[in-house]
């Protein structure tokens, strides 16, 4: 064939049609934003609009890209995005969460060029954006498949363990300590117990457990009806799967069952002997675990249990041949694991709990720690019925005031040893333990406990010195902290909590202050210098003779945020330091803030939800990367505005996204919303992190001018009046009630509350009481609503009623649903 003959093979691969650029970039796989280098989108393609919902008009020139994502993603998109594309040019494949039009969010990843023009200044940024939904579903599915793997793995690592700790365990209380903590990491369950036979007793005794509040914890003979006492002598195992079943079978432990909420028991034997016969088998024990819901165990599961179960039981076998021989072994390790445990606890009084946990019942059926040290009569005693409490006292004296422990004989009908607890030459409280008869006055004993109470002393007196060092360093950090926060001024109301680290000695860096700048401008801040320790303590101090220097009437927040920048110049340890700073103007209630890289505070207006203010936002102090220029925000409040400005502490987590953080934060400030001010803090740092908490967390709560209408819901507990009357007398005074009149509401609401409580509520902890106010020109009418059970019409304090009708000038009752107290009280002339 010539090359004229041969056929274009170009041409026959050529498209009959032109494909159209601009629908190509309309219509791509993924979607295509041109934004401005502060963030607004210029052009963006249909995909991403049919992703999202956007209206074209409604984005292009409008809306910044970090606008479209979620809080969590803004903070991320500014403290991490923005600076990597301004250092690199570009970042690739950031994972982000997109809100649409409707609301819903789209997970997607974004890749960014930025680029420069003449001069290397930032020119556009291009963005494609990859819907990643399918993604993150499969990556869902991948995860809890794992999760299924790594739960049969540890399942049987832990199995794995037992069966090592069993080969290990030398006597039949530590057989037993070990086995009770297999069901719970093993198979989930909830509790466990267990029961081993005392042949020459003829009893089933109970020997450990990891909740002895359930269940019937307690001896019993093996004759008893009762379920433990049934598979003991049968031998098989037995699985209960719900009430009806434990009623059918054992009536004992469907009342515990119904008690504790349990619904499936396994109540498995713990034998020795061969398996495949039966008739060979010995019962030495029981091992009941229980699940809070109803649960169908697998053939793979029962095989394990029952596995489990021989392999206690022969563990129970060997540890009885050895147990007399090396009991002198088994006091050294209890020495030992109770050295450890004490060393475990930190505080005076958890380590006293301690040491009573690891005596009973291993050692002693009864024991009790008394300390002559710390807080007054303080005391932890634990195990049966405790001793004639007047001979006790006069043994703890003489073992106190001959520094010698004072034994118990075969002969003494107390019954118990009581051992001095020294350190350092001091004593500092006294051990007393009734023990079993075949211990009492045994030499190896009574060394043993020597040995013991030595120990506990000085693990005590380490406690104590601990507390004492731990109360000097809080109160180190409390001095650092404002203590000048002006009150007194019915405009605005200041409330702060400040929640160092649960264990943790050093001085954190979290901080508040609140000053007046002018008479009518209130200047607020919170803020969080990176580190811990003496260091992050002064800069702490430097920064906020810092702000209060820079801080005056003609500044506001951004150009003081620029000039804490400056400040980081010459304060190194203050760079990346985070700060919200905001000031009010009194007389107008309008607010201007701004976050350095801060979580941004909490508003929540008398009327809508609350919400977050997300506007004014720039990096940290001292940011060398990113954009450094910083932005203030300004808006308006209605009076009676609560905001509320916090650390990290509060809402971050490592197994939650802050996202969680943030929208649980929501929901408790919301909740509050009619707490009086008083104390809220704390509260709600209480809900949010409890006491324990491994990071400093700093609470400062503004509420600005006096609401139209005061309203507030107060537990049923007479602390809360003193709370109320605080909030209440603001309120008056900001409405300028004269001083007679603020006298006589106060006296007749807190009366009417204090009736509410004590009447309505005598109960029932957990009721409410509703309390409202209104002022008119003439007079102040106050509503106090209950919702409890009164025991009559007239049942209410005489004294109480009195004073109420006597301070107020009308009073009506109205006993229906609850009962509520309408109260007025006319004014005098206005000032």
């Amino acid at each position: 064939m010539s090359e004229s003959d041969r056929p274009d093979v170009t041409q026959e691969l050529r498209l009959p049609w032109d494909d159209d650029p601009e629908d190509l970039y309309e219509h791509a796989p993924c979607g295509y934003l041109t934004t401005l280098p502060d963030g607004t989108v210029v052009r963006v393609n249909q995909t991403f609009l049919s992703w999202t919902g956007y209206e074209r008009a409604a984005l292009v020139g409008h809306r910044r890209f970090r606008d479209l994502l979620t809080p969590g993603c803004q903070i991320y998109h500014e403290t991490h995005y923005a600076p990597l594309l301004t250092m690199q040019s570009e970042v690739h494949e950031i994972a982000l969460d997109v809100v649409c039009a409707d609301g819903s969010r789209v997970p997607v990843l974004v890749n960014s060029v930025l680029e420069r023009g003449v001069g290397g200044a930032p020119r556009v940024i291009r963005t494609t954006v990859f819907n990643a939904t399918e993604r993150r579903s499969y990556e869902g599915e991948l995860l809890a498949a794992r999760s299924t793997a790594e739960a049969a793995e540890k399942r049987v690592q832990v199995l794995q363990q037992i069966v090592a700790d069993l080969a290990a365990a030398p006597t039949e209380a530590e057989v037993a300590e070990a086995v009770v903590r297999a069901p719970e990491p093993a198979f989930q369950a909830t509790s466990t117990s267990i029961y081993l036979v005392d042949a020459e007793r003829d009893q089933l005794v109970a020997v450990a457990s990891t909740d002895p509040t359930t269940g019937n914890w307690d001896d019993m003979p093996r004759s008893s009806r009762r379920a433990v006492a049934e598979v003991a002598r049968r031998g098989d195992l037995h699985v209960v799967h719900d009430l009806a079943e434990a009623a059918a079978h054992f009536p004992d432990l469907a009342e515990s069952m119904a008690r504790s909420g349990r619904r499936t028991v396994v109540l498995l034997p713990l034998t020795t002997g061969p398996a495949e016969d039966q008739s060979g088998v010995s019962v030495l024990g029981v091992l009941a675990f229980s699940f809070a819901e109803e649960r169908e165990l697998t053939d793979g599961e029962l095989r394990v249990i029952r596995l489990l179960g021989q392999q206690t039981g022969q563990a129970l076998d060997r540890a009885r041949l050895y147990d007399d021989a090396r009991r002198r072994e088994e006091r050294a390790d209890f020495l030992a694991g109770t050295t450890r445990a004490l060393d475990e606890e930190h505080r005076l009084l958890q380590r006293s709990r301690r040491l009573v946990e690891r005596m009973v019942p291993e050692i002693a059926d009864w024991a009790t720690v008394r300390l002559h040290v710390g807080p007054a009569g303080l005391r932890e005693d634990a195990g049966g019925p405790a001793p004639d409490e007047d001979l006790l006292a006069a043994r703890i004296a003489e073992a106190t005031r001959s520094v010698t422990p004072v034994y118990a004989t075969d002969s003494d009908r107390l019954g118990c040893t009581v051992l001095p607890l020294t350190a350092r030459g001091k004593v500092l409280g006294t051990l007393s333990l009734r023990m079993a008869a075949d211990r009492r006055g045994a030499e190896a004993e009574r060394a043993f406990l020597v040995a013991l109470a030595g120990r506990a002393g000085l693990a005590l007196e380490n406690a104590r010195l601990y507390e004492q060092e731990r109360a000097i360093a809080r109160s180190l950090q409390r001095s650092l902290l404002a203590a000048d926060v002006p009150s007194g001024d019915p405009r605005f109301a200041v409330e702060s909590h400040y929640q160092p680290a649960g264990q943790d000695l050093e001085v954190g860096g979290d901080w508040f202050d609140a000053f007046l700048i002018t008479p009518n401008r209130l200047a607020v801040v919170v803020g969080d210098v990176v580190g811990r320790g003496l260091e992050a303590a002064s800069t702490m101090g430097q920064l906020r003779s810092a702000i209060r220097a820079l801080a005056n009437a003609s500044n506001g927040p951004a150009r003081l945020l620029e000039g804490l920048d400056r400040f980081c110049q010459r304060v190194e340890s203050a760079r990346m330091a985070t700060v919200v700073y905001a000031e009010v103007d009194l007389d107008a209630c309008e607010l201007v803030y701004a976050c350095a890289g801060h979580l941004p505070p909490l508003l929540h207006q008398p009327a809508g939800p609350a919400e977050f203010l997300l506007q004014g936002r720039s990096g940290p102090i001292g940011t060398r990367a990113g954009d450094r220029r910083r932005t203030e925000q300004r808006l308006r409040l209605t009076p009676g505005s609560r905001l509320l400005f916090y650390t990290d502490g509060l809402v971050e987590r490592r197994d939650r996204p802050l996202d969680s953080g943030f929208e649980v934060l929501n929901r408790e400030f919301s909740r509050l919303r009619g707490a009086p001010l008083k104390g809220l803090p704390a509260a709600l740092a209480d809900t949010m992190v409890g006491r324990e908490h491994g990071d400093d967390v700093c609470l400062l709560c503004l509420t600005l001018g006096a609401e139209e209408r005061l309203e507030r819901t107060l537990g049923a507990d007479p602390l809360q009046i003193a709370l109320l009357r605080s909030d209440m007398r603001a309120w008056l005074t900001g409405h300028g009630v004269d001083a007679d009149c603020m006298d006589a509401v106060l006296l007749g609401c807190s009366e009417a509350v204090a009736n509410s409580i004590e009447h309505g509520y005598r109960e029932d902890p957990f009721g409410v009481v509703d309390v409202s106010a209104t002022i008119t020109d003439d007079a102040v009418e106050v509503r106090v609503a209950d919702r409890g059970t009164w025991r009559g019409p007239g049942h209410s304090r005489g004294r109480g009623l009195r004073l109420i009708e006597e301070s107020m000038d009308e009073v009506l009752f109205d006993r229906g649903d609850g009962t509520t107290v309408t109260m007025r009280r006319h004014r005098g002339e206005a000032e």
